[in-house]
């Protein structure tokens, strides 16, 4: 008998709306990781814990996409840790930055629910929880 760690996984990553969510997360990654660098050299005496959200965002998002690409149990573990701390991330930054505005003085990219990137960092991590759920193999095989 095959120990379950000897058996190669041969399942594609992701196909189909997979593919553009990670296509989507990888994007937000760059663009997140970009920004928070720019913010962090250029401003950072400015608004502090704006732009250290910012880098935060940009780690889970990096996160996340790495995550949300790999089958392994470990990774999609990691997959729902990451996106959903993503969810609670943009909801409640989101929410202190409408009820507070003055803890935010700079846009962070979950300021206002993500309103500066169109309201995809609020989607985001919902699709993305779906998707897991939706592709989670223990589900498929239940069914």
């Amino acid at each position: 008998m095959t120990a379950p760690e000897d058996v190669e996984d041969t399942r594609r990553p992701a196909y189909g709306a997979g593919r553009v969510l990670i296509f989507v997360y990888g994007i937000f990654a760059l663009a997140a990781t970009a920004r928070a660098t720019v913010q962090l050299i250029r401003d950072s005496s400015e608004a502090m814990l704006a732009y250290s959200l910012s880098a935060l965002s940009a780690v889970v998002y990096v996160l996340a996409t790495v995550a949300l690409a790999h089958n392994g149990r470990r990774m999609r573990r990691v997959g729902w840790i990451t996106v959903s701390f993503e969810l609670v991330g943009v909801l409640t930054v989101g929410t202190l930055s409408v009820l507070h505005p003055e803890y935010f003085p700079r846009d962070t990219v979950w300021s206002n629910f993500g309103q500066g990137y169109g309201y995809v960092p609020l989607v985001l991590p919902i699709l993305g929880l779906f998707w897991m759920w939706r592709s989670s193999p223990a589900r498929i095989a239940a069914g």
